[in-house]
């Protein structure tokens, strides 16, 4: 089974959107904590809903168990924590909430798009998601897009 990942930073909506269409995408779970920022362009949650609809022919979801928790994010991004440690603290609180557990794995034989923001998954929580849910569940192929 195939899972994806993808951030919409550094990307048109013509570009992120053809991406997923070429990748034929059908549900795109959206693991932000913030997903409604006005900031967020493109990707702000009720018209990503209606974009990936429109234009992909898929359906959105926000899975906020998949995302980090406002301290983890502040501890990263505005106090420049170090990757290495808020990527421990986050697999902790994944494996904490055993999101394994909590999500169906059937559910993803239906093409499935993980989002945030970070433009690569180099240095993203959706990245470690995945790697958690191979661990867990085996005979999972990660794409990042």
């Amino acid at each position: 089974m195939e899972i994806y990942s993808i951030g919409f930073t550094q990307k048109t909506a013509e570009q992120f959107f053809g991406i997923l269409k070429e990748a034929g995408i059908r549900r795109l779970m959206d693991v932000r904590l913030n997903n409604s920022s006005q900031l967020a362009g493109f990707s702000k949650r009720d018209d990503l809903a209606y974009f990936l609809r429109e234009i992909v022919g898929a359906s959105y979801v926000h899975e906020s168990l998949l995302a980090p928790s406002q301290e983890m994010l502040d501890s990263y991004k505005k106090q420049r924590g170090s990757w290495d440690d808020y990527s421990r603290v986050f697999t902790d609180l994944i494996r904490a909430r055993q999101i394994e557990r909590h999500l169906d794995r059937e559910s993803f034989r239906i093409p499935t798009v993980l989002l945030c923001s970070e433009a690569t998954a180099e240095c993203c929580h959706r990245r470690l998601v995945l790697e958690y849910l191979r661990d867990y569940w085996g005979s999972i192929e990660i794409k990042h897009l």
